[in-house]
């Protein structure tokens, strides 16, 4: 190999098993360096072949080197018993080079009379300049170690290798190394899709599993990686919504107060909107008129209630907290003061505010300085990286659901009744129940759900022993029809004296299943379940939280009270046993307290959102919790 550099350089004798990526970061140079010396290697590295390594990235001279490029293809049809190896060797090309110019060899066997495209190649001179390996590159807004290692076409390991001082957090206008790339070859992030950087040992295989991208639709958005193949640290583009799939394991539940190894003091915000601008607060009359009427500012207080509750009892365990409390009046433009008037920088954790439109304006400002935000009572549009989404999706709560009845081994039959609002869940039950019976709302005559099912639409299909029936409605009078019909049929029937018992059960429990038309009775006798946020507390609980909060407050805590103590608990116990939330929110770490449950799994491009629920059930006209 003869070539023209400067003798500032080294030799190294490749050992089993090494990559370029391995001994360019063994010698703080990129592979780029390397390949600029030893343009075979990227067709071929061999174990002791020595090939050269600069010492400095700077060279005094060009190096002209060889390289193979694809002038044109030639046709050819596969006759009986030829191999991809056999014709590899008939044209001298290797068995990847056919492969990656006929992608379906990747997934399919080549078979007799198929036509299949040869590559021809021919041999060009390239000149390199290895002072043009690396340049300077100022960092844009909102740019981290990946979008700038994508852009690049490097993993963000040799981007740390090209700068060996970078900081973990990138700043605006910083200056780093790069490699030395035409402007037409850096590529541009789209935020249309979103990126995934590949981990250690992972292959098509584990990516399909994970991402259910095949190797074709990988390469179609990653052209490089026909030529590349997969490497640990790069970072390939993917649509948008493509995630990881977590499966319902059940996992021991951790008492972090057991665990406990951070005391230093803990700095949260709460933003509510309490609206005070509207109270005139000499006027206590109209203070409780106002609470009265005003929904917000009465959940707001009960929430921040139990969130000083939590503080109290996290005080008991030795932590201290500073926690800054701010009125968003449930308005954008106060929230918008509230960040232009304020430096959240320093915050351990923000809750809140509650509407969707104002989290997400506090949960976008707040992502570039990493500051942990939860929303506490409703799903945020966006799931930033910062982002905790503390009330658990639609989606696992149907599974959490078709998980528990698919856990009892019992005989049973399934029947999915809905009208043609909720027709897709009533279709995705079916796909979990593959023998289950769907069952629709009648019509009238205009072809819109009549809101009602007769006798004879449900009677026929109830068998002899265990009856599992969906109710997929938020109509009232359809829940109030479809509940008396079961209550009435259910038990021993009088005329065959076979014992039948239904239980009744939904996937989305709303306020059609409360309503005045709906008999607590029917659903009792039916054993109505469904999956929840938050269980319900007994009359009369001996909890230590009710015990105190009844008497510091003279009255019971609701619902939000209660989820205010449970999620301020939760965080601030979080912080204590990790040093960041990030290494506190694995998802195989699931804690309870008094109503509420937070297991936490990570957005392949996104924030965190909850994975625990329970099942409840009506008892003897109480809810109770379904155990399995």
């Amino acid at each position: 190999m003869a070539m023209g550099f400067a003798q500032d350089y080294k030799t190294h004798k490749v050992k089993v098993g090494e990559t370029i990526e391995s001994i360019a970061k063994t010698y703080m140079v990129t592979p780029y360096d390397i390949y600029a010396l030893n343009p075979d290697a990227k067709i071929d590295l061999q174990p002791n072949e020595v090939i050269v390594i600069p010492k400095s990235r700077i060279a005094q001279n060009p190096t002209t080197t060889t390289e193979q490029k694809v002038s044109g293809f030639k046709k050819h049809k596969v006759r009986r018993k030829e191999t991809l190896f056999s014709i590899s060797k008939k044209y001298n090309v290797s068995i990847d080079d056919i492969k990656k110019h006929n992608k379906r060899l990747y997934s399919e066997n080549l078979r007799k009379g198929d036509k299949i495209n040869i590559p021809q190649f021919s041999t060009i001179q390239v000149t390199n300049n290895l002072e043009n390996t690396i340049r300077k590159y100022k960092v844009q807004p909102k740019e981290g170690k990946w979008r700038i290692a994508y852009k690049f076409g490097i993993t963000v390991d040799e981007l740390e290798t090209l700068n060996p001082k970078m900081s973990e957090t990138l700043q605006e206008g910083e200056e780093i190394n790069v490699p030395n790339l035409a402007d037409n070859e850096v590529k541009k992030v789209d935020d249309e899709f979103g990126y995934y950087t590949v981990l250690p040992k992972e292959g098509f295989y584990r990516l399909k599993l994970k991402l259910g991208l095949s190797q074709m639709e990988l390469e179609d958005l990653n052209p490089q990686l026909s030529s590349t193949g997969l490497k640990a640290g790069m970072v390939l583009k993917v649509p948008r919504d493509v995630g990881t799939s977590s499966e319902l394991t059940n996992i021991d539940q951790t008492a972090l107060k057991s665990k406990l190894t951070n005391f230093s003091t803990k700095r949260l915000a709460i933003m509510l909107p309490f609206r005070l601008h509207r109270i005139d607060l000499d006027s206590i009359r109209e203070a409780k008129d106002i609470l009265q009427r005003d929904s917000y500012m009465s959940i707001s207080i009960d929430f921040h209630s139990g969130v000083l509750m939590a503080l109290d009892s996290a005080k008991q365990l030795g932590i201290s907290t500073n926690l800054d409390v701010f009125d968003t009046q449930a308005r954008l433009s106060e929230v918008s003061k509230i960040l232009a008037s304020n430096d959240f920088s320093n915050y351990d954790a923000v809750i809140g505010p509650f509407t969707s439109e104002n989290f997400d304006r506090i949960a976008d400002e707040l992502r570039n300085k990493r500051v942990p935000v939860f929303a506490p009572v409703t799903m945020p549009k966006k799931l930033y990286a910062n982002v905790y989404q503390t009330i658990p999706s639609d989606e696992y709560l149907r599974k959490t659901l078709t998980s528990f009845v698919q856990s009892d081994s019992l005989p049973k039959k399934i029947i999915i009744i809905s009208d043609q609002k909720n027709k897709s869940v009533s279709d995705a039950l079916k796909s979990d129940f593959p023998s289950a019976k769907q069952i629709f709302s009648r019509k009238n005559k205009k072809g819109d759900d009549a809101n009602y099912i007769l006798i004879s639409d449900i009677e026929t299909e109830i068998q002899k022993g265990l009856n599992i029936v969906f109710l997929q409605t938020a109509n009232e009078g359809f829940v109030s029809n479809v509940t008396s019909m079961l209550s009435a049929i259910n038990g021993t029937d009088f005329e065959t004296q076979e014992k039948r018992e239904i239980i009744l059960m939904t996937t989305n429990y709303n306020r059609a299943f409360e309503g005045t038309n709906v008999s607590n009775y029917d659903l009792s006798s039916l054993k109505f379940h469904y999956p929840s946020v938050n269980r319900t507390l007994a009359e009369n609980s001996d909890n230590g939280f009710v015990k105190r909060y009844k008497a510091k407050y003279r009255s019971e805590p609701n619902k939000y009270a209660t989820r205010g103590f449970d999620l301020a608990m939760d965080i601030i116990l979080r912080l204590a046993y990790k040093d960041t939330l990030d290494e506190a929110s694995g998802n195989d770490l699931e804690t309870e307290y008094v109503e509420n449950k937070f297991r936490y799994a990570k957005k392949l491009f996104g924030g965190y959102y909850n994975e625990s629920a329970y099942i409840l059930k009506f008892d003897d006209l109480r809810i109770i919790e379904a155990k399995k």
